[in-house]
């Protein structure tokens, strides 16, 4: 039995799912970018006045998450968190989707985009959304949150509001701490211009000799420092941080004695972080992604980031250097590189953080096995309100039991120190047959993966690194049991990766279950992931690049051809990013038939609702709160017959035609009421994190309905795993649910 210990996200485990978080964040953004091509190409032709501009829609998402920074609800040290991810995020815009459209617009790519724009009127777009962004947050770290945290008892000063034994705290640890890992480096005839590695922060700095003749330098502030000195100070009752390249420009005489210290000045370079990988060309997958990663920190550069006080003959020599244009020039105000602000929210002031909560666990994995609890009926665990826990145990109970003769999984960014790594390990030594897929191609996980994929190959386990041309981002886990009756598989199939850390900031759902025409397909599945199986047909399951894309489009039109006979046809999406055109022109039909169409789309959506005669019944909203929406579940009404699809995909090309992927139906009926009426419904009445999209593209707030308090679907999530957490099985059956079928959620 699973324990129910509580789980709380602790400082340094918060950095590493943070970490995680990041990482899976960048190869979004990267896998999405390098669709752009396809969509350009893309057979289904849509007017561009019924299609968002893709990048354009991702920059407002990343408004959506600064709003959060900016509303009074969250506590502070959870305001400056959120703008310290959307920097993070921007800088990822940048690596990944700013770096492709300037390699479309160099190429002379000409075509449009569905929405009819060009990659450079994409970049030019692009540009001013980011500036406007830019702005947006150095006002609010100026104005709003510097002061507050002032007032709660945080002073981030500038270097010149110290006092004089602040100062002098400031001059011993940089000659203590900061001075032994500088190294300034000289740009003359005799010392080329140094490679600026990707998102360092550096000083460009101007020097006079003796002689009179000037100079000029490059200093990288040292990443292994913390980006915010902490001073202490026995007077001072609160602590007082300075900004690490403040103390170094007081400081510069030091690196530079007997020069004149002109003037200094802090910039930022991003640069091109994708890599292609030649895959029919390679004979050994792992060692050539090995050999790609080098490259990597190599790339282009793709913009520079400078305060506006920076004269014009140093930032004109640096976009020289670097072979930027002006318009690839970013002037900001205020401190560079705000994603460091995590120092700040990692300090331990929980009365400026949201509550801690213990994730619940449901109460047939409190008093049976795993395998007798999935034996009973099917379990979906919805995260991180129930807890991970159980997923956990499901692979380490299946390593240790001896009845079990096979365990296969799926991975994608296990993430670090996992212990569903050690468990498969483990598995193996015990001499049982483990098969592991673990996709070396998991973009910005590469790394990671590869020592993963040594590990349990030294432990003995089967490893394969998926399928030539396609990404494999499903998430299944097959056990395989040896019990009275017969051999039963038992089966895991989630919508989030196998990652204890992300699964605490991530909303996902997985379901366990032993039904055997599931088991039946999960084998399938393996067989073709690891071997040459060539199946193109399943009991259940929808399998991309299969058969995913066909049976979405069959279901939306079933859903038409229903409503058509009997009026009621209802679908609920929920999803990451809605960008398919083939998949937005069945959503568009559904909506001319009379369909109603509710649509929760965290990021990305390119559908435009409220278009008379095409989209009027079509409602879109993104939910973006304390936990990052990433479930993904699909409901249908079929005429009362409902069905619901959980799983790993979006509907975007990427997803459909270029990754396996799965979705699973959900078949007992009190799971799929408890998707549709106590998740989905939840989410639709959100008032609280809840935007609603309008037609010209914008995004509100959703209100809520007038003399109604707002609702916070993720809170109310909260509190009700807290209550459930309370009581035994049979009060959990006994408790009436909504009727499955009668959803009212508008």
């Amino acid at each position: 039995m699973a324990a129910a210990t509580e789980v709380k996200v602790r400082e340094p485990e918060l950095a590493l799912a943070m970490a995680e978080a990041k990482a899976e964040a960048i190869a979004e953004a990267s896998e999405a970018a390098q669709m752009a091509d396809h969509l350009r190409d893309e057979t289904v032709k849509l007017k561009p006045g019924l299609y968002f501009n893709r990048e354009m829609s991702l920059l407002k998402f990343q408004r959506r998450v600064l709003d959060n920074s900016l509303s009074e609800r969250h506590p502070l040290l959870e305001r400056v968190k959120f703008l310290a991810i959307t920097h993070s995020n921007i800088d990822e815009f940048f690596m990944v989707r700013v770096s492709g459209l300037r390699e479309q617009t160099k190429a002379g790519v000409s075509e449009t985009s569905p929405d009819g724009m060009t990659p450079a009127e994409e970049l030019a777009s692009v540009r001013q959304e980011l500036l406007a962004i830019f702005e947006q947050q150095a006002a609010h770290w100026r104005d709003t949150l510097r002061p507050m945290l002032e007032k709660s008892g945080i002073a981030i000063c500038d270097y010149k509001q110290l006092n004089h034994k602040q100062k002098q705290f400031v001059k011993e640890y940089f000659e203590r701490e900061v001075f032994p890992v500088c190294t300034p480096l000289a740009v003359d005839p005799g010392h080329p211009f140094p490679h600026i590695s990707n998102l360092s922060l550096n000083l460009a700095v101007s020097l006079r000799d003796p002689d009179g003749r000037k100079h000029f330098a490059r200093l990288k502030v040292p990443n292994v420092l913390p980006r915010l000195v902490q001073i202490l100070d026995e007077d001072s009752a609160q602590p007082t941080f300075v900004w690490l390249e403040q103390a170094l420009i007081a400081h510069l005489d030091k690196l530079f004695p007997s020069m004149e210290i002109v003037e200094a000045h802090p910039f930022r370079v991003i640069r091109d972080a994708d890599i292609e990988i030649q895959e029919l060309e390679a004979d050994d997958l792992l060692q050539t992604i090995e050999e790609s990663l080098s490259r990597r920190r190599f790339g282009s550069a793709v913009a520079l980031i400078t305060n506006p006080t920076i004269p014009h003959h140093l930032w004109s020599m640096l976009m020289e250097k670097l072979e930027l244009t002006v318009d690839e020039h970013y002037p900001i105000g205020g401190p560079l590189g705000l994603s460091d602000l995590m120092e700040v929210y990692r300090l331990e002031r929980p009365d400026l953080k949201d509550a801690t909560f213990t994730p619940h666990i449901p109460a047939i994995l409190r008093s049976h096995s795993i395998f007798d609890a999935i034996r009973e009926r099917d379990i979906i665990l919805h995260h991180p309100f129930d807890s991970f826990n159980p997923v956990v145990d499901f692979i380490r109970r299946a390593a240790d039991d001896p009845n079990v003769l096979a365990i296969k999984q799926t991975l994608y960014r296990a993430g670090a120190n996992s212990p569903i790594i050690e468990a498969l390990g483990e598995a193996a030594e015990e001499g049982k047959q483990v098969a592991v897929l673990v996709e070396l191609k998991a973009r910005f996980d590469e790394e990671k993966n590869i020592g993963w994929a040594r590990e349990l190959e030294q432990a003995g386990v089967h490893v394969t690194y998926g399928l030539i041309g396609l990404k494999t981002h499903c998430k299944v886990a097959l056990v395989v049991r040896k019990e009275r009756d017969g051999l039963r598989r038992y089966v895991h199939i989630g919508t989030g990766n196998y990652n204890s850390a992300t699964s605490r900031l991530y909303t996902d759902i997985g379901m366990f279950t032993c039904r055997p025409e599931i088991g039946e397909d999960a084998s399938d599945l393996f067989n073709y992931l690891t071997g040459y199986s060539k199946q193109t047909q399943y009991n259940r399951f929808l399998v991309a690049p299969i058969n995913m894309r066909d049976g979405l489009r069959e279901r939306i039109k079933r859903e038409v051809a229903q409503h058509r006979r009997s009026g009621g046809g209802h679908l609920i999406f929920k999803m990451n990013s809605l960008v398919d055109p083939q998949l937005i022109e069945d959503l568009y039909n559904a909506s001319r038939a009379g369909v109603q169409i509710d649509l929760i789309v965290r990021g990305m959506c390119c559908l435009r609702p409220g278009v008379a005669g095409v989209s009027e019944n079509i409602c879109v909203i993104s939910i973006v709160g304390r936990f990052l929406e990433h479930s993904r579940i699909y409901y249908f009404r079929n005429g009362g017959e409902g069905e619901v699809l959980i799983g790993s995909a979006d509907l975007m090309p990427r997803n459909l035609d270029f990754r396996v992927e799965t979705f699973v139906p959900v078949q007992d009926a009190a799971l799929k009421s408890y998707l549709v009426n106590d998740v989905l419904a939840v989410y639709l009445r959100d008032t609280v994190n809840s935007h609603l999209l309008l037609q010209d593209g914008k995004y509100i707030r959703k209100q809520p309905v007038k003399g109604e308090t707002g609702e916070d679907a993720q809170l109310t999530l909260i509190a009700r795993a807290a209550s459930e957490a309370q009581v035994g099985e049979a009060e959990q059956k006994a408790r009436p649910r909504s009727e499955y079928g009668r959803v009212d959620v508008r």
